[in-house]
C-alpha cells in the first residue's frame, strides 16, 4: 500500500501539483480507489460468487442447502464485504488525518458489526422454510433454540456497539454487567419464565402448528395457528385468534386432539336414562327395551358415519336414580371439529326419536320432584 501512495504522489507530481495540493489530492485519489475496490468486491460476490453457490446447491438432493444458503441469506452476508474492505483500506487512505480515520473507522465497524448481526438473523430466519408441514417436535425445539440465540447476538451487539463508540474493550464491558444482570432477570422473571416454558412445550412435542387444542382456562377451543417462544396463537372455530403463553399451557392443563385426528375415527360414549315405568316385556317374553338396544346396534352398523367395523355396542349400564342406564359405545369417522358436532347431534337425536316407538320414555326430572 506504500507503494501505491508513492505512486499517487508521483503521478500527481508530474501532473504539476506542487505542496499541500499533493497530500489532500492525494487523499481523494486513495478514497476513490478504496471506493471503487469495496464496489468491485461487493459485485464480484454478488455476481460470481453467489450464483456460483447458488448453483451447487441446486445440484444437491438436500433442501437444507438451498434454504440455507438462499439467495437472501448470501446477498446479505456479500453486503458486508465492501465494509471490510473499506475498513482494512483506512489506515493507508487518510494516515495525514487520524482524528477521520479514526472517526470512519469507528463507524465501519458499526456497519459491520450491525450487518453481520442482520445476517445471522436472516440465516436463522431461513430454518422457517425448512417446513413441509407441522412442526415435528425437532423443527420446533431448533426454531425456539434459534429464537433465544438472536436475542442473545442483538444484546452481543449492542454491547459491542456501545464499545467500539466509547472506544473500550467490550470484555471490559461484558465484566461489569454481573450486577447489571441480576437486576434484568429480576425485572424480565416472567418473560425468563415464558422462555422457559416455550423450550418446554417444544421439546416435548406437546404442540404443533395445525393441531386441534382446547384450553378451558383461556376459551381457546381451534387449530394452532403460530408458536414461538413468547406466544401461542389458536384460530377457534369461529376465526377468532386467542393468544397464549407457553406457560399457561405447561402450569395449566390442555387438550390436544392430535392422537385423535391421526388414528381412524373418535370414540364416542354416550348415556341415556330411561323410566323404570316405561318398560314392558311383550308375549314373546322380550322386553321393549331389548329391543330398541338391538335395533339402535344394527342401525349404527350400517349407519355411514359410524365406523361399522369397530363393532358398535348399546349396552346396559348400572341403573341409578335416574333411571334405567343404555349406554351407546360407537366410533365417528369424522374428524373435523364441525362434522364430528353434527354427526354426533344426528345420531343421539335419532336415538332420542326412535325410543318412543318401542314405548320407552327418556327420564326427566321436573323442578318438583
Amino acid at each position: 500500500m506504500d507503494k501505491i501512495q508513492l505512486w499517487v504522489r508521483q503521478v500527481l507530481e508530474a501532473c504539476g501539483l506542487e505542496g499541500g495540493a499533493v497530500a489532500y489530492v492525494s487523499h481523494v485519489v486513495l478514497v476513490i480507489l478504496a471506493i471503487l475496490l469495496a464496489v468491485v468486491a461487493g459485485l464480484l460476490c454478488q455476481k460470481i460468487l453467489v450464483p456460483i453457490v447458488l448453483r451447487l446447491t441446486k445440484k444437491t438432493e438436500a433442501k437444507w442447502d438451498d434454504v440455507i444458503f438462499s439467495r437472501k441469506v448470501l446477498m446479505t452476508a456479500c453486503s458486508i464485504v465492501p465494509a471490510i474492505v473499506i475498513w482494512m483500506l483506512l489506515p493507508w487512505t487518510f494516515y495525514d488525518f487520524p482524528t477521520v480515520r479514526e472517526v470512519l473507522t469507528r463507524l465501519t465497524a458499526i456497519y459491520i458489526t450491525v450487518m453481520a448481526v442482520r445476517t445471522l438473523i436472516v440465516f436463522a430466519d431461513s430454518f422457517k422454510l425448512l417446513e413441509d408441514g407441522p412442526r415435528t417436535a425437532r423443527q420446533q425445539y431448533l426454531y425456539s433454540v434459534c429464537g433465544i440465540l438472536k436475542i442473545i447476538v442483538v444484546f452481543i451487539a449492542v454491547i459491542v456497539i456501545i464499545a467500539i463508540i466509547i472506544n473500550k474493550d467490550p470484555t471490559t464491558l461484558f465484566a461489569g454487567l454481573g450486577a447489571a444482570s441480576a437486576i434484568l432477570m429480576l425485572a424480565f422473571q416472567d418473560t425468563i419464565k415464558g422462555l422457559v416454558a416455550g423450550i418446554r412445550l417444544t421439546n416435548n412435542d406437546m404442540i404443533h402448528i395445525g393441531d386441534w387444542v382446547t384450553v378451558p382456562s383461556a376459551g381457546a377451543n381451534g387449530r394452532v395457528e403460530e408458536i414461538s417462544l413468547t406466544t401461542v396463537k389458536i384460530r377457534n372455530f369461529d376465526n377468532t385468534i386467542i393468544t397464549v403463553t407457553p406457560q399457561t399451557l405447561v402450569d395449566g392443563s390442555f387438550q390436544n386432539w392430535l392422537g385423535m385426528e391421526q388414528r381412524e375415527g373418535r370414540k364416542q360414549v354416550r348415556k341415556v336414562y330411561f323410566d323404570f315405568r316405561s318398560l314392558t316385556v311383550d308375549d314373546d317374553g322380550v322386553a321393549n327395551i331389548t329391543k330398541f338396544r338391538h335395533h339402535i346396534e344394527q342401525w349404527l352398523r350400517d349407519n355411514p358415519k359410524v365406523i361399522g367395523e369397530k363393532n358398535p355396542l348399546v349396552r346396559q349400564a348400572e341403573a341409578a336414580q335416574a333411571g334405567c342406564c343404555v349406554e351407546f359405545i360407537f366410533w365417528l369417522r369424522s374428524q373435523a371439529a364441525i362434522d364430528y358436532e353434527h354427526d354426533t347431534s344426528d345420531i343421539m337425536e335419532y336415538i332420542y326419536a326412535t325410543c318412543t316407538d318401542y314405548g320407552l320414555r327418556i327420564y326427566q326430572q321436573f323442578p318438583e320432584q
